[in-house]
């Protein structure tokens, strides 16, 4: 008999009062998945028509193998018991009793089928130390799809009973009839006539309507134990299937990480080494008695161009491996361009005076602030403000401009210099890649471009490119506008 008490009713309390309790086993919920869905797969191959009692996870995942066995005709029966929403989720054909349940029973999900030849139930009991609940059905159908356990299913959260002996079904479907008897009683009158006559019917013709079967035969017992085999094996197989595609993956990426680092680390070898040679050479030709003061200053200079290169890769090279060391999922945080793009154009003002280079900006007060970091855009305002003044020959001009553009910012660096060629676009943004030198002979380490787009594709920014050769460039950076608080950057 159940306690008086409501608050100590508990299914798996009660099977273990009978004479020969069952066995309690720790599962994961994935476990009494495949338990539920073997018992249904018995019903089903065996062609067994019976009744069925349940109180199942949230989750249309659980419903589906009810619904399965619902739709050959076979089912005789289903009750349910429901707590909150989940009463929303029910079963093709359920009769759902939706009565508030103990707070036990709440931790509580079971299935327990009666058919004239023989009775199952499966019981599980979510541990009371445990505080997360039992996943719902996205939650285990998306691990299932994923192949990967969940955060609670990495220790046995459950306590499970399978069995079908006689004594134990009946203790607990006395259980489940004195447990509708105490709340029909008790909220009595907040029920509506259809749901009063309803469980009024069904306590009438309680005994007559689940009967209790004697034991099923071996064969029977075989076929569930069968089924279950054949259901774990599938889950293991799909897990493990999937471990492997994630490890395959990983090395994937871990490979292509190493191959990206070798080739960094062979163009950082082939990039210095032609300044070195030109230094080297410098440095002997200094050595001659015979070097005139002309020729002595050419090669003077020569050094001093060729460190300043060697310097602008170094620079760049450890731009780059810093920002490589940030994470994917740096927090981004809102920037306003009226705060950078002032400071950087002041800074260049200097050396566009001196080529005599017309440099202005217009950058609205009123614009929206984007979403990066404070350093990182105005690096990007940096590399791509040098790069229009670098190539812009004497008398030239160049524009920064920003303005919205619905949810996105855009700012563009537009310039009169030599322009680049058209199929020289596509290449702009590639590890030292050098389009052309400047009216000076000298070149770029060819990093400022890429650091550039790393730093846009960290903040899911883009850039774009316009250049006509002999008439200028146009390099269009596009951010996303932000709220005040700050996100997360996209992986």
């Amino acid at each position: 008999m159940v306690s008086s008490d409501r608050q100590s009713f508990s299914l798996v309390e009660m099977t273990s009062t009978v004479e020969s309790p069952p066995q309690l086993l720790p599962v994961t919920p994935t476990t009494l998945y495949a338990l539920f869905g073997a018992t249904v797969d018995l019903l089903v191959e065996q062609q067994i028509r019976a009744q069925l009692w349940l109180k199942l996870p949230p989750g249309q995942i659980w419903r589906s193998e009810i619904e399965r066995y619902h739709v050959t005709g076979l089912c005789e029966g289903v009750y349910g018991f429901h707590v909150g929403q989940n009463s929303k989720l029910s079963a093709a054909g359920e009769r759902s009793l939706k009565l508030p349940v103990s707070s036990k029973l709440q931790r509580e999900y079971f299935l327990l089928v009666l058919s004239p030849s023989f009775n199952i139930l499966v019981l599980a009991h979510r541990r009371h130390h445990q505080r997360q609940k039992i996943r719902t059905g996205s939650d285990l159908s998306g691990s299932l799809r994923a192949n990967k356990p969940s955060r609670v299913e990495k220790k046995d959260s459950l306590i499970s009973v399978c069995s079908w002996q006689p004594q134990v079904v009946e203790q607990v479907l006395e259980g489940i009839h004195q447990e509708i008897i105490a709340v029909t009683t008790k909220n009595a009158a907040k029920k509506t006539n259809a749901s009063a006559q309803a469980i009024t019917q069904l306590l009438a013709n309680w005994d007559e309507l689940f009967a209790i079967a004697p034991s099923p035969p071996l064969e029977l017992i075989e076929c569930l134990f069968t089924y279950q085999i054949q259901r774990q094996d599938r889950l293991l197989r799909r897990a493990s299937a999937g471990a492997i595609a994630r490890l395959q993956q990983r090395n994937q990426e871990l490979g292509n990480s190493v191959g990206q680092k070798d080739e960094l680390l062979g163009s950082a070898c082939q990039e210095m080494r032609t300044p070195l040679t030109n230094m080297k050479t410098a440095l002997s030709l200094l050595n001659s008695p015979h070097l005139k003061p002309p020729q002595r200053l050419r090669y003077l200079q020569m050094l001093h161009t060729e460190c300043d290169r060697q310097n602008s890769v170094i620079n760049g090279l450890l731009e780059l491996v810093q920002i490589n060391r940030t994470p994917k999922h740096t927090p981004l945080q809102p920037v306003r361009l009226s705060e950078i793009v002032p400071g950087v154009v002041s800074t260049y003002q200097p050396l566009a005076q001196e080529k005599g280079i017309m440099l202005a900006y217009t950058v609205p007060e009123q614009l929206p602030p984007v979403l990066c970091l404070n350093s990182w855009l105005k690096q990007i305002a940096i590399n791509l403000l040098h790069n229009s003044i670098k190539f812009t020959p004497n008398g030239g001009q160049v524009w920064v401009r920003a303005r919205q553009i619905s949810d996105r910012v855009m700012l563009e660096f537009r310039d009169t210099g030599m322009g680049i060629a058209e199929r020289d676009i596509p290449k702009v943004f590639d590890l030292f890649y050098h389009t052309r030198p400047t009216a000076d002979d000298s070149y770029g380490a060819g990093l400022g471009l890429t650091v550039v787009k790393e730093l846009l594709e960290r903040c899911g920014g883009s850039i774009a490119v316009k250049s006509k050769l002999g008439e200028g460039s146009t390099f269009t950076v596009t951010l996303a506008t932000s709220p005040v608080t700050p996100q997360s950057a996209s992986s």
